[in-house]
């Protein structure tokens, strides 16, 4: 008999953790339109390619942790192992690009296969946003505000360190390129097998290596802003003075890359000691060389994405529901006024529950367990004046109302 358990990497989300998670998206999705960003929503699934062409065929996610399949039509289709490269593909395909700049925000589940840790899954949520169309410093520091600003009405800004660290341009990265190359090729017989691959194909890829072995050699390679021009100085420069005007702190992380080629200047990282190895929250940087690479008009963006689970771990305390108001019907008659005033309260906006059998002492006893503020309570002396007692569930305090003015009494006071 097949198991009826999750499948390894999944989990159920019941109703405290969602509620959780659904304060990170929330939270994230109010931040992001008070910088003007619109959130937009894109497929599940999409063409292979979509994600083949923008992560590089030598990326662990496209070697090792895509779920790709065909279809019934015979289409290679991929689950979204992350959100970029989907928005970028809806504004080439939705001819968008006339209307730069483009703020989006999107949420959703990601797909990826690989070994499950502390708040990482196989199908995992993310929150992110992209800034499409701008060029300029005042784009990337921005983008840091806005994730800086989410993090902090999270709740979760002091467990947090941003790092952060420049790619250079075009021909800063080649330069560099080529003396990290003429440096891991002395190397060669002590890196893996994956990194010994990369060498000639996109070396910059070795230095997110979590091979142990790799890590030792790559610890004193060549620094990348050692390669710096003065444009990309300037540029990451500007960056740096714009977070420290705003009071963002910041650490430099010369490590800190993006191996793909349409990644350049800034990179960045929300980053904490308190889940364990796997400690970044929040990542980011500017892609400006991705539309080209897709087949569309050579436009810079930047962005972030953040990972709802993780940022759900980091929060304090629990997140209870809306106390709410016990309806209590004692016998038959009451049972059917009792669902109607409990509709009512309802669509005056109020949380109700309605015990649905049990003597009154069951019903109340669920009201305690439920945390109800409120109890209304339907007794046949009650119905017969055409009122009902409410009981205040703090203090024991009862006090009876007519049928008409329970919802205004009880608003604001829930």
């Amino acid at each position: 008999m097949a198991s009826l358990k999750p499948v390894r990497g999944t989990q159920d989300v019941l109703p405290d953790e969602s509620r959780r998670m659904r304060r990170v998206e929330q939270t994230a999705l109010d931040v992001a339109e008070r910088y003007g960003y619109g959130e937009i929503s894109t497929p599940i699934f999409e063409s292979t390619d979509v994600f083949s062409r923008t992560l590089g065929d030598t990326s662990d996610i496209v070697t090792k942790e895509m779920y790709t399949f065909e279809d019934k039509g015979g289409e290679r289709i991929t689950l979204r192992p992350e959100g970029t490269a989907g928005v970028a593909r809806a504004v080439i395909s939705g001819g968008l690009q006339q209307d730069l700049p483009l703020k989006f925000f999107y949420r959703g589940p990601m797909f990826r296969y690989e070994r499950p840790q502390k708040g990482r899954r196989r199908q995992f949520s993310q929150v992110g946003v992209e800034l499409i169309g701008a060029s300029k410093p005042l784009a990337d520091i921005e983008i840091i505000a806005l994730g800086r600003q989410f993090l902090d009405e999270l709740g979760v800004g002091e467990n947090v360190t941003l790092e952060i660290n420049t790619l250079g341009d075009d021909e800063s990265r080649a330069t560099y390129r080529t003396r990290l190359v003429d440096y891991l090729q002395s190397f060669d017989g002590e890196l893996s097998d994956d990194s010994r691959e990369r060498l000639t194909r996109n070396p910059l890829r070795i230095l997110d290596s979590k091979d142990e072995g790799d890590r030792k050699v790559i610890k004193d390679a060549p620094r990348l802003q050692d390669f710096l021009n003065d444009d990309s100085r300037r540029f990451f420069d500007d960056v740096l003075e714009g977070l420290g005007n705003l009071g963002i702190p910041f650490e430099l992380n010369s490590r800190l890359v993006r191996g793909l080629d349409y990644y350049c200047h800034t990179a960045f990282e929300f980053t904490t000691q308190d889940l364990g190895a796997q400690g970044t929250v929040l990542a980011g940087g500017r892609y400006d060389g991705l539309f080209e690479q897709m087949g569309g008009q050579a436009t810079p963006g930047i962005g972030w994405a953040a990972g709802v689970e993780r940022l759900a771990l980091l929060m304090d305390g629990e997140i209870p529901p809306p106390r709410p108001v016990a309806v209590i019907p004692i016998g038959e008659e009451a049972e059917a006024k009792a669902l109607e005033i409990t509709q009512s309260l309802r669509r005056a906006g109020i949380a109700t529950d309605l015990g649905y059998s049990g003597n009154m002492k069951r019903r109340m006893k669920r009201a305690d367990k439920i945390k109800a503020r409120w109890a209304v309570i339907l007794g046949e002396d009650e119905l017969a004046r055409g009122g009902a007692a409410l009981r205040d569930m703090d203090s024991g305090e009862q006090i009876e109302l007519s049928f008409d003015t329970l919802a205004d009494y009880l608003s604001g006071k829930v």
